[in-house]
């Protein structure tokens, strides 16, 4: 079947995957022509290929053969097969949301974020020539992969800008597409003066899709989630005091203490003031008032904030209690005061849990969340009490689509370049998402691709322990998942 007419103002619904082959310089490898013949075997047609410019540039201006005739090749296998190939620059000169850093920063003010810009619009400058005249229904540019939360759109415009003009100075009707800001989860509508469609990442919630992703920081301390999210999935960091009367609630935390047990409580955050105590069935056995300040204390940093007259300092410390009694319960609040966060409580020694130490990483940053309930087994694991629904089909709608289509409404085309759910979150739950996912991207009427196709988050070889897989051509196929991004 001929692939769709796509445009800036209007993108087909493709459906396909991300290939890792060129994802990073350590990764190197030339594409794969079975992706090619299967995906298009299966049904799909479009593939993203997100790049490490690394790998075909030694230093700026000089462009190594090989590795771009490899991408070459990926591309006339989609042309030959009618799948839509999507170059995006993962890592592009002067930004990617993976480490190491670039030298340069391409957000930046003066020289420096000048280099990387005219370095970046080189880049995406040399792709245009090469691939001029391949038509736009089977070939677009992905300008550069997630930038993050932390860039503003006028500084997201200063840094396209330069490509986008170089790319059409080369192929005027090439097709081409920006991430959404804040990781992919923010359309741009200050970039619609560049005629770009945008592409929007579905990594949410991060408690499902990532749940214990070695690069995420705690998530191996994420309760199992469910579908629906119920919530709280873990301790939410943030204690309020009578500042915020609305959210002051205890942190309780039930459990089996002990006489001598050493309760660490490492505090990140302080606003204002607070007055920190922990009381253990009901006994007070720590309180420490805490007061940002100028100049130097017992924080690290401290920030003046006129808006509110206030100082907010940055403690990252540890402060420790020894139970005088054994104990069913701690409470943990703040007493008087704004509000602080919390990232970790720890209890020694706790036999059974790991390490005969309870060690609770805290890592659910929602703010203006009450506190709860949580009790611990015998095993140190966390079990949460009072759950209601964080997340559903309905709050993907509302929080995740909603923007997008207003974005669409407006004539920009949107396309959802990534999405997925790591190999260790429960099988079942990841369907469940997934099809809630799809149903709304469905009506939305937005493609989508899957990161990926082979690997963690695909459909192939995705090493879940739970997945009832079948030998596919030398390959473990999850032939439930593929039957449902089939029926999308």
């Amino acid at each position: 079947m001929p692939l769709p007419t796509a445009s800036y103002e209007k993108l087909p619904p493709w459906r396909g995957f991300n290939l890792l082959e060129k994802f990073t310089l350590d990764g190197n490898n030339p594409y794969q022509e079975w992706d090619f013949d299967t995906m298009a075997g299966w049904g799909f047609n479009f593939v993203r290929l997100p790049t490490d410019y690394r790998i075909w540039t030694p230093q700026p201006g000089k462009f190594l053969e090989q590795p771009l005739k490899e991408i070459d090749q990926a591309i006339a296998w989609g042309q030959a097969r009618q799948v839509h190939v999507n170059l995006c620059l993962h890592h592009a000169p002067g930004y990617c949301v993976n480490p190491p850093a670039e030298p340069l920063n391409l957000w930046a003010d003066g020289s420096g974020g000048d280099q990387a810009r005219q370095q970046f619009a080189d880049q995406w400058s040399m792709f245009a020539a090469r691939y001029r005249g391949i038509p736009s229904t089977e070939l677009s540019f992905n300008l550069v992969n997630e930038p993050d939360d932390s860039i503003s759109p006028a500084q997201y415009l200063r840094a396209v800008l330069a490509a986008v003009t170089a790319i059409h100075a080369e192929d005027p009707n090439r097709l081409i597409l920006a991430d959404g800001l804040s990781w992919g989860n923010l359309p741009v509508p200050e970039l619609a003066t560049l005629k770009v469609a945008q592409s929007m990442h579905c990594y949410q919630p991060i408690e499902l899709t990532h749940y214990k992703a070695s690069w995420i920081q705690g998530s191996d301390q994420w309760p199992a989630p469910t579908w629906p999210l119920m919530t709280p999935t873990g301790i939410n960091a943030y204690l309020y005091g009578d500042y915020k009367p609305d959210l002051r609630s205890p942190l309780v935390l039930k459990g089996h203490f002990s006489k001598g047990n050493q309760v660490s409580l490492h505090v990140n955050m302080v606003s204002d003031r607070a007055n920190l105590q922990m009381r253990a069935d009901g006994q007070l056995v720590f309180e420490k008032l805490f007061t940002p300040g100028a100049g130097t204390g017992e924080w690290k940093e401290s920030t003046y904030k006129p808006e509110w007259n206030i100082y907010q300092a940055v403690y990252d410390r540890s402060y420790t209690a020894t139970l005088p009694m054994d104990a069913a319960a701690l409470q943990i609040e703040i007493s008087q005061g704004d509000w602080m966060s919390l990232s970790e409580i720890s209890v020694s020694p706790y036999p059974g849990a790991p390490g005969n130490t309870l060690a609770l990483n805290i890592t659910d940053t929602t703010w203006g969340q009450r506190q709860g309930s949580y009790s611990v087994d015998s095993q140190g694991k966390l079990i949460i009490e009072n759950q209601t629904v964080r997340a559903s089909k309905e709050t993907l709608w509302n929080d995740l689509v909603l923007p997008w289509m207003n974005l669409a409404k407006s004539g920009t085309g949107v396309h959802i370049g990534e999405w997925g759910a790591y190999s260790y979150t429960p099988h079942a739950v990841v369907l469940a998402w997934m099809k809630d996912c799809l149903d709304n991207w469905k009506q939305a009427g937005f493609g989508w691709a899957l990161w990926n196709f082979r690997g963690d988050f695909g459909i192939l070889d995705s090493n879940r322990v739970d997945a009832a897989y079948e030998n596919y051509q030398g390959h473990q196929l999850d032939r439930k998942m593929l039957e449902l991004l089939q029926q999308a």
